[in-house]
């Protein structure tokens, strides 16, 4: 996604274009993995020094609200963001804590009756194991 699709993206969903949520977008987009919050600020604050950490994780909340990146939480680790627009199951290795995407395939939604008043928007996998190099490292041993 370019500039013009950032911001094309981000007015789609009634966000404003600030300086600061661009940057954060720009750095998902460019950075292609899964970083964390932390990360994120490193990279925009690397670039724009007067950014404040508060400002990158309230404008990382409001994309994940809006629709735009979304957070991918691993038990006892941080939260990881992804701003792929394809969608994506995701696969957590337990020992390394590496975030990986797995191709998509329809999850089947749980019966209605099953839910209660909820209201199911998606639902999506996450997959937890061993990654290829920690699977390989155990049975090296």
């Amino acid at each position: 996604m370019d500039a013009e699709g950032i911001r094309r993206s981000l007015e789609e969903r009634g966000l404003r274009c600030t300086p600061q949520r661009y940057a954060v977008m720009e750095v998902l987009v460019e950075h292609g993995g899964h970083p964390t919050a932390g990360e994120i600020f490193e990279a925009v604050n690397r670039a724009d020094p007067r950014s404040s950490r508060a400002t990158t994780y309230n404008n990382l909340r409001d994309l994940v609200q809006a629709g735009l990146v979304r957070e991918v939480a691993a038990e006892g680790r941080a939260a990881r963001f992804d701003a792929k627009g394809m969608r994506h199951h995701h696969f957590i290795c337990d020992r390394c804590g590496r975030v990986e995407d797995m191709e998509w395939y329809e999850v089947p939604r749980p019966g209605s009756g099953t839910l209660g008043k909820r209201t199911v928007r998606e639902c999506e996998l996450i997959v937890r194991g061993l990654c290829a190099k920690c699977a390989a490292r155990r049975a090296a041993r």
